[in-house]
């Protein structure tokens, strides 16, 4: 079921929500110093991607630097990135079909929001940490 969701999830809007997070990525990577902002919207762009059995989780190591981080990237990027998740994840729950996936953006949104100081892991080991 995951594989089918994950596939009609890719053709609807994870190919266009991946493309906005690597847009995000790339600008990011060319200012040298948000570099670590640019390596999370990858990341991001992989989970907007395939997200159907996979969550994020807190990282234990995570400290100061990603509290600042975080609020730098809802000025730089975060905010426009979650305004999509909510816009197309409405636009998905108009459908009865396109529910699972209207939640699915709704669960993407506070990882759009504050990126760093999280890792995606598979839902079967959801309290892994590195």
């Amino acid at each position: 079921m995951r594989t089918v969701l994950n596939l009609i999830w890719l053709v609807l809007c994870g190919f266009w929500m991946a493309i906005g997070y690597v847009i995000a990525g790339l600008i990011c990577c060319i200012l040298i110093i948000t570099i670590p902002f640019g390596i999370a919207s990858f990341r991001i762009a992989s989970y907007a991607l395939w997200p159907f059995g996979r969550t994020t989780v807190e990282r234990r190591d995570a400290g100061a630097g990603s509290l600042i981080g975080n609020v730098i990237w809802i000025i730089v990027a975060g905010w426009w990135l979650a305004l999509a998740h909510i816009t197309t994840g409405i636009a998905l729950c108009l459908t009865i079909i396109g529910i699972p996936l209207g939640i699915a953006n709704f669960k993407l949104i506070p990882i759009s929001l504050l990126p760093l100081g999280r890792e995606i892991v598979p839902t079967d080991q959801p309290f892994a940490t590195r």
